[in-house]
This record gives structure tokens, sequence and C-alpha cells, in this order.
């Protein structure tokens, strides 16, 4: 893979000029329930315009992504040898039924309770059988067709710990790093949520470049991965100023979403109190107004992250989400540096 522009498609506006710049799309989200069963009807915005999608662009990849629909739905699906097969057949017969190109797994995250789900040590080994049954039932589609399987994956130590990469590269096509939210709600550290490098004086050190470099440690080749972009922001209040406007201050709370890319540059960005910065060492902007923080990706940003997948060999750059841009700069951003 090279140059890669994948974006996580939901509700709001898509268009042809969207579908011409981008090599593939995202759907979300399916849901997958705790007996295998799948469900999209009604949760995906774009099934009625796949026909259209087509039309505007025909080599656009249109990739179902997939969350749980209950607590245990992936850690239950992925224990038992007969849900396994359910849910991939299920998820083979979606991706025929709708002509998508495949599926994507958006499992946050295997081991980890921390975001409410209920997961097991197993889920290790698991995962990697219910991938491999996946790939069984996708590659039986036949009819000359490639389909894909790919995942949204967690860019910290914690995720490559709780998956077995060099198998799961087996079955997967690429893998989606997250590199964003990488100073959340689990942070009272305002920092960047998805900034290229770290900043030294980050004591929760994280970037996409580190995050990167962690999975290709683990086994999986560079073209196969993937760099997130952010097209909405983070941010922390209630901050005392010092000399790095906010920057790596401690906060009483972790960091919130903050607005999506359109209204932030309407109505934040070098407006109402709030000052625009950048961070040469992290290769990324923030803004300040004296006690909130808000972190975010732009143009220049955007650019910077371009330019090191290319001179890294990686495979591309996916954002979430369409919606959080309808200025289209973002996007145009991507295209004039990727493609």
């Amino acid at each position: 893979m090279k140059n890669e522009i994948i974006g996580y498609v939901g509700s709001g506006a898509f268009t042809e000029s969207d579908a011409k710049k981008l090599t593939g799309i995202n759907l979300a989200f399916g849901q997958l329930h705790r007996d295998g069963s799948v469900t999209v009807q009604g949760r995906i915005d774009k099934l009625e315009m796949i026909p259209q999608i087509r039309k505007w662009n025909p080599n656009l990849r249109i990739i179902l992504s997939m969350v749980q629909a209950d607590r245990d739905a992936f850690t239950r699906c992925c224990a038992d040898e007969e849900l396994r097969r359910t849910a991939a057949a299920a998820l083979a017969d979606v991706t025929v039924r709708y002509d998508l190109d495949g599926v994507d797994l958006d499992w946050e995250y295997p081991c980890v309770p921390s975001n409410g789900s209920m997961v097991s040590p197993d889920d290790r080994h698991n995962f990697t059988l219910l991938c491999a049954e996946i790939r069984k039932c996708l590659d039986a589609i036949g009819g000359g067709r490639k389909y894909y399987l790919t995942i949204a994956a967690g860019a910290d130590l914690y995720y490559v710990n709780c998956v077995e990469l060099p198998e799961l590269m087996e079955y997967l096509d690429y893998i989606n790093v997250m590199t964003y939210d990488l100073k959340c709600g689990f942070h009272a550290l305002a920092g960047h949520h998805t900034a290229l490098y770290s900043n030294r004086g980050d004591v929760f050190s994280n970037s996409c470049a580190q995050a990167l470099a962690l999975f290709e440690s683990r086994g999986v080749p560079a073209d196969r991965l993937l760099m997130g972009a952010a097209f909405y922001s983070r941010k922390w209040t209630d901050l005392e100023d010092n000399e790095n406007h906010g920057l790596l201050v401690l906060c009483p709370n972790g960091g919130g979403y903050g607005p999506d890319y359109e209204p932030l540059v309407k109505d934040y960005v070098n407006k109402n109190g709030y000052v625009e910065y950048w961070d040469d060492e992290a290769q990324a902007p923030y803004l300040f107004n004296g006690s909130t923080f808000l972190s975010y990706d732009n143009p220049r940003s955007l650019a910077e992250k371009a330019a090191y997948v290319k001179e890294k060999g990686y495979g591309g750059i996916f954002y979430w989400e369409h919606k959080c841009d309808g200025t289209g700069v973002l996007l145009d951003t991507l295209y004039r540096e990727l493609r």
C-alpha cells in the first residue's frame, strides 16, 4: 500500500469531490452482537449511497467498520468456535449484500476493560482466531475480487501487548493505528492528542511517529500501517497559564472532546480570546485562551504527517471523522500532499 487516504464516514454530507480524493472509506458503524449476528441496516448512514459512490469513483474501497453492540460481544464471539463461524459468515454476507470491499474491526480494546467492555486475557489469542475465520469467509466469496480485512488499533504499548501482531498480519491487509486521543479523558495533563512527535517535556510521551515505530518493532511491515489524523479537537479546562500557554500543564480533570475542525476555525482559531500556537518539536498546533487548552490537526500538521508517511514508507493516512470538517480543507491538504 502507498499514499492511501481513508476516511471514516458516518452521518453528514459526502460528495463526488470527496469520493474522488479518497482511496477508501470506512462506513461507521455496523454492530456485532454477542450471538454472532450483525446489524447494519439502520446503523450505516451511507448504505443507500453505495451505487452512487461507485459511479463517482469505481476504484474507491468501501469497507464496513464494526463495533460491538454488547459489552462482551467481541470477547464472547472470539472465544467460541461456533460463534466465530457465525460472526464471520454474517460479515461475509453483508459484504456481498451491500457490494462492500471488506470489513474493518474496531474493537476498543482486546483484554482492556477501561472503555467499559467485558473482556478476558484470552482475547489476545482469540482475536487472532476470529480474524482467521473472517479471512476464510471473505476469501470464500470468490468471483476474482479482492476483499479486505482491517482493524483499528490503539496506538500504544497496551495494545501491542494485548494482540498477536505477527499472527494477525497473516489475515489482515493493513492496520489503522489510531494515532489520535493520545491525550484524552485518561490524561490530566494538557497536551497534544495527535502530534507527529513527542515533546521532550511530556511525562506521558506518545506520538504518531512513536506509535507506528512500535508496531513496526512488533513485526508489522511499514506499508501495511496507516497513521491516524484527527478532524476534531480535544480540550482541557481550568488550567493555569504558564510560559508554554497551557501546554503540559496538569488539569483538575481529564481531556474532553473539543469542537470539530469546522467550528474550531470559525469560532476559536485566533478568535474569542483564543490564540493559536505551534509546537516545533511536536509539529503540532494548539490553542489557549488563558484557561482552556485545545489540541487538534490543521493543514500544517497534516502536511508534516504526510511528508513523514512518505519518507518512512508507511501505507498512508486515515482520519476520524469525515463530517467534522465541512470546509474540506483538511481532506484537500491530504489529497494535495499524498495523491
